[in-house]
């Protein structure tokens, strides 16, 4: 989807970064090496990014952070496309639709820290969730999305790692 209106992997991958999670951060030279590109072509997208006014950098001791503008009035909305992008919002949904009792959808892994992999994987927190059917939706939900997915069922989510909720009945 977001892939032919922006033609720029390289920008289409900091804006996942930065947009999956307002948490995420980077410098250039952790961005270059996460990325696989060479410091320029990220350095030029990053600039492109802050110029436009979806990023904001801010100098820490010799090093510049980028992170996303939250203040920007289209924050909510490209924040909203990106997950539309990756297929999250399509797989809270369904994961929904069929299963009421989930209490809370966790995302986990690479796609919490803004890398997209190609894996995504996602705690299903509730009572009595249904394993078979999960693993039949795991299968659907790859076609839909063309990203591996693994769920991960639970009573309760204690973690010190960094995630992103979903879905939480909480918040409804």
């Amino acid at each position: 989807m977001l892939g032919e209106l922006i033609t720029s992997k390289t920008r289409l991958r900091l804006l996942i970064k930065f947009f999956i999670s307002q948490a995420n951060r980077g410098y250039l030279n952790g961005l270059a090496s996460e990325m696989g590109e060479s410091t320029n072509s990220i350095r030029k997208e990053l600039n492109h990014l802050h110029g436009a006014g979806y990023l904001d950098k801010v100098k820490s001791d010799n090093k510049i952070e980028y992170r996303a503008n939250t203040k920007h009035p289209l924050f909510n909305v490209l924040r909203k496309v990106v997950l539309k992008h990756l297929g999250l919002e399509d797989m809270v949904e369904t994961v929904l639709g069929r299963m009421g009792n989930a209490k809370q959808i966790i995302l986990v892994g690479d796609y919490a820290k803004g890398i997209d992999s190609g894996k995504i994987e996602v705690f299903l927190i509730g009572d009595n969730l249904d394993m078979e059917y999960i693993v039949q939706l795991e299968d659907k939900i790859e076609k839909l999305i063309k990203r591996k997915v693994s769920f991960y069922l639970a009573n309760k989510f204690l973690s010190d790692q960094q995630h992103i909720v979903l879905f939480n009945i909480n918040d409804r």
